[in-house]
């Protein structure tokens, strides 16, 4: 089916600090929403910095304000390593805001990690699946994929997005919800990530970009969207069915052109 891109929103703050407060704002605005519209939210998370930047979640006035038993979690790409392994996006983010708020463990979707990676991206797939069937997670209508409410989206300084690289033939699937990678070229190299498909069906998408490292990158991606090689990069695929909002500090937002 035929994908249908949302409306586009580059937003600068002067701090990382204020990108985080705009951030769990954002969210919970989001999450207030999604739950009086249907009774639950679904986010994918990502790892890196952006849990760090969504620590204000876990503190006032959103903390006791936001109705956190109606939030389902998952992982848009993970390490496959073991649960407690710092490599871990599961264990950065349960280390981090998730610990101190009360989403139902039972809602929190970490990947199989006893499985290879390809085990693992099956068993990822087949409980996605399972939510469908039991009505938690819809199919878009659009491209007939599972679509999640909200996708929180870092980026790379290659310009990748969830473990989608830009030479690695994962970006191209089509078909799976989730695969596989044994080559990351971004340590660990065994990943299980959503693909496309999966990613832009969801209603809502943020990428997140802090710090002057990303900037030449952040320029790029809104710019040209192409390598010096002319290969288009994954961040530029990236759009969501309604509306994908970038926030960025003023690093991040650097190299910008002030039209952007």
């Amino acid at each position: 089916m035929a994908t249908q891109k949302g409306k586009k929103t580059v937003l600068k703050f002067d701090s990382e600090e204020d990108v985080a407060n705009a951030l769990a704002k954002y969210t919970a605005d989001l999450s207030d929403k999604f739950i009086k519209d249907k009774g639950s939210f679904t986010v994918v998370l990502s790892g890196g910095t952006l849990i760090d930047t969504m620590r204000k979640l876990a503190e006032q006035p959103y903390k006791d304000s936001v109705d956190w038993s109606k939030w389902w979690i998952f992982w848009v790409d993970e390490r496959v390593v073991p649960l407690d392994h710092d490599d871990s996006n599961y264990k950065l983010a349960s280390d981090g805001f998730l610990s101190k708020v009360p989403i139902p463990s039972s809602n929190i979707y970490a990947i199989n990690d006893k499985e290879s990676p390809e085990g693992a991206a099956t068993d990822y797939e087949g409980r996605v699946k399972q939510l469908v069937e039991g009505k938690v997670l819809p199919l878009s209508a659009v491209s007939g994929f599972p679509k999640f409410d909200l996708m929180l989206l870092g980026m790379g300084p290659d310009g990748h997005v969830a473990s989608l690289f830009p030479t690695r033939s994962q970006r191209h699937e089509k078909e799976r919800l989730v695969t596989f990678i044994t080559d990351s070229p971004k340590p660990p190299p065994p990943r299980i990530t959503f693909t496309f498909p999966v990613i832009n069906s969801a209603s809502e998408i943020a990428m997140v970009i802090t710090g002057a490292e990303l900037a030449n990158m952040v320029d790029v991606v809104l710019g040209s969207g192409l390598t010096a090689d002319g290969i288009p990069l994954p961040a530029t695929e990236v759009s969501a069915e309604e509306e994908l909002t970038w926030f960025l500090d003023e690093d991040a937002a650097s190299k910008l052109q002030t039209s952007e």
